[in-house]
């Protein structure tokens, strides 16, 4: 999702090199660095004395500039342009159109605005990116990239276009599986990595599309991991599931990104470009990517299936804070996840897990207690609820039973759970 150019000023005044950013960075301070000099030998001797030889610092710098520009040599060709068009049955604007008129809000004092045809916005265009995932013709991208298109059209680095047919949808991973026919020669997988070993602050490289500049490329970190991202699908109450283990990166990522590649500096993929956190609708630093280990699990079904079942537990509940456990009468310290609201005929519904039945007030703020609270899951100790989701996504099977430790008004129990698929809504 950003392409953005950075200006650099080079100003020399007597023997200080001084850098400053043209991108905008108002009050910015600029950099300074003093070049060294050598020191005479002797008392005696007063002459200039030509500067020691500097060290070549600039290796490191071109070993690592030759990295990123033979990866992107090498991963760019399996990077595609994705284009969408919906309601592409629409005519535009006219008199004949059903679609509602736009909301104008009453002016006091304002004359009348003579009538208008009622408003049709007409076809609707979309741009993402995606990868090659196999040989087959597979492409991987974003649900919400494909979501609702009567017409997915996929263009290859070297300008080819062609078009795409959707194989499947996860709105639960917010992941997509298109296919292409094309000549075998531009069929590039990316290798896939791994996502459970990254560390936080590790390169990783994007490769995308942001706002049309196709083949776009930037750079960053590893900012943080194990974050959580609503899907696009939801419970039968309305409430979003949550794609857990997401990895947060400061890689410029904006509109036209979603769907591409987050990669290592091996040109491995590790994550696929799926949203930001902004007030602007641009990139402000924080970007988010589904981790490669979700897209193994769920690509292979999409491809065989076209859907992908998940295990569901059937609860929603929050991690067990210092002054909810005193609200309850526990130990400050306890840990767990406390189930806030049990989903009627879900797998813990039929388990006789309780949720939350009492609300408190703490620090002015509305707080649910008094359900059971999952300490445990299989013999694994739950602290926070990232924990539980990650587990039951990652670990377990639609039909799995797994055993729950739980406290219930502060008594240790034990609790198995036959887990169920979650609930298909319909898109």
């Amino acid at each position: 999702m950003n392409t953005r150019s950075l200006f650099r000023i080079l100003f020399v005044p007597l023997m200080i090199v001084s850098l400053s950013s043209c991108a905008g960075n108002a009050g910015q301070e600029p950099t300074a660095t003093v070049v060294g000099h050598g020191a005479s030998s002797t008392v005696q001797d007063e002459r200039p004395v030509s500067p020691a030889p500097l060290t070549n610092t600039t290796t490191p710098l071109i070993v690592e500039e030759q990295t990123l520009i033979d990866l992107y040599a090498n991963v760019n060709p399996s990077v595609v342009n994705v284009q969408i068009v919906s309601n592409l049955d629409a005519v535009g604007s006219g008199s004949d159109s059903n679609a509602p008129m736009p909301n104008f809000p009453e002016i006091p004092g304002f004359p009348n605005l003579p009538d208008l045809q009622p408003f049709n916005p007409g076809p609707q265009h979309g741009l993402g990116s995606g990868f090659v995932y196999d040989t087959d013709g597979h492409i991987i991208t974003n649900n919400h990239v494909v979501n609702g298109a009567d017409k997915v059209t996929v263009t290859f680095a070297d300008n080819t276009e062609v078009d795409a047919t959707v194989v499947g949808v996860d709105p639960d991973s917010d992941l997509a599986v298109l296919e292409v026919d094309v000549d075998p020669a531009l069929l590039h997988p990316i290798p896939l990595g791994e996502s459970d070993t990254l560390q936080v602050g590790q390169f990783v490289v994007t490769i995308g599309n942001p706002f049309g500049l196709d083949g776009s490329m930037t750079t960053g970190i590893v900012s943080g991991l194990g974050r959580q991202l609503p899907s696009g699908a939801v419970t039968p109450s309305g409430q979003a599931f949550t794609i857990p283990d997401i990895i947060q990166t400061d890689a410029a990522i904006n509109p036209g990104n979603s769907g591409g590649p987050l990669l290592n500096l091996q040109g491995e993929l590790i994550g696929v470009n799926t949203a930001i956190a902004t007030n602007n609708g641009a990139f402000s630093g924080i970007g988010y990517a589904v981790p490669v280990d979700t897209v193994k699990q769920v690509a292979p079904e999409l491809i065989k299936n076209g859907r992908i079942e998940h295990p569901w537990l059937g609860i929603a509940g929050s991690t067990l804070d210092r002054d909810i456990a005193q609200e309850m009468d526990l130990d400050p310290d306890q840990h767990g996840v406390l189930i806030a609201e049990v989903v009627a005929d879900s797998p813990a519904d039929k388990s006789s897990l309780r949720g939350s039945d009492t609300t408190t007030t703490i620090d002015g703020l509305d707080a649910r207690i008094g359900g059971d609270i999952i300490v445990g899951i299989d013999g694994q100790t739950i602290n926070e609820f990232d924990e539980l989701l990650t587990y039951i996504v990652n670990d377990t099977k639609v039909g799995q039973t797994v055993t729950l430790d739980i406290l219930r008004d502060g008594d240790p129990q034990e609790v198995t759970v036959t887990l169920e698929a979650r609930p298909q809504n319909d898109e």
